[in-house]
């Protein structure tokens, strides 16, 4: 019996699009990958491939069995109301949890050794050392500790940093102390040298980056946001960069994106900027992960550990 073809839904630009799905058919040569406007029977297809799939459209299609997202975060996805009550699959990419430790730890790294005040010096043409400080005096705190929270925070202690980790249910990890519960996030902050947020955006996590955070940090800290945009609370991290109480921020991802030319952000002297490119979705190595799933799937109608719903990740 012939298989029925593959989805692949995206928003995507047609060219990025194309990629995909070459890329997807390349490692999958036994399936048939098509996308939105090459489907013209929308029945006996079980698996979608997405990647901010327009609103609505994965309803129309009745014998949808599980979907695979193209991204490691699924909020977005879960905002659409239509989504029909199947399993929803999270990429877990390997590459993609190493290619996030390097820029956290790029990031650190760069506030460690004074990057960004040598920077500001530059600007004044003024010539003046800091005195270099251990990284066994320097207190990293990284909230969720995921597949790439974990990985970043195995690769700050292997540093020497000393890390410490926040996440919603109990972890044991080695050589990180890890918090977890609304206590334990007061806790795993406090007189922390530097914040890092690699959260997954929820209704409990929205809003997490605020005043009442940035008041536990050891003074002259740097925020490190690499979760989501909706983490973060503007005002607040704007007020304590004023008030000289957090020293330096790096940014990868906004509320609103691109982010705006006329936001403050751009232009503050304490505030790096990246385009959410802090760990970005390989679609070479992204293929292989999902074709391991699909082969899995056929074989033994068994579907990849899905997402819950309810929490959001």
């Amino acid at each position: 019996m012939q298989k029925a073809p593959i989805l692949l839904a995206t928003r995507l630009s047609p060219m990025i699009e194309a990629q995909w799905q070459e890329n997807l058919q390349a490692i999958m040569p036994e399936e048939n990958i098509l996308s939105l406007n090459q489907i013209h029977d929308r029945r006996g297809i079980e698996i979608a491939l997405v990647a901010n799939p327009p609103s609505g459209i994965l309803g129309d299609f009745p014998d949808l069995k599980w979907i695979q997202s193209l991204w490691a975060g699924v909020e977005n996805l879960l905002t659409d109301k239509t989504l029909p009550k199947i399993p929803i699959c999270r990429l877990i990419d390997p590459d993609l949890a190493q290619a996030m430790a390097e820029t956290v730890t790029a990031a650190v790294m760069a506030f460690h050794r004074d990057f960004d005040l040598y920077q500001s010096q530059q600007q004044q043409k003024l010539w003046r050392q800091h005195p270099p400080v251990s990284t066994r005096e320097r207190s990293v705190t990284i909230l969720g500790l995921g597949e790439m929270g974990r990985v970043s925070a195995a690769r700050l202690a292997s540093l020497g940093f000393s890390v410490h980790g926040w996440s919603r249910s109990p972890k044991n990890l080695q050589d990180i102390t890890c918090y977890h519960g609304e206590e334990g996030l007061r806790r795993s902050v406090d007189q922390a040298n530097i914040l890092v947020n690699l959260l997954p955006l929820t209704e409990q996590t929205r809003a997490i980056l605020n005043r009442d955070i940035f008041q536990l940090l050891a003074p002259d800290a740097c925020l490190i946001n690499f979760g989501r945009g909706g983490h973060l609370v503007e005002a607040d991290l704007l007020d304590y960069l004023e008030q000289d109480k957090i020293r330096h921020a790096f940014l990868d991802v906004f509320v609103q994106e691109p982010l705006p030319t006329e936001h403050p952000f751009w232009s503050h002297p304490k505030i790096t900027v990246f385009p959410h490119i802090a760990a970005t979705t390989n679609p070479v190595s992204a293929s292989k992960v999902i074709a391991q799933n699909i082969r899995h799937y056929r074989q033994t109608g068994v579907i990849p550990v899905s997402c819950n719903r309810v929490l959001g990740y």
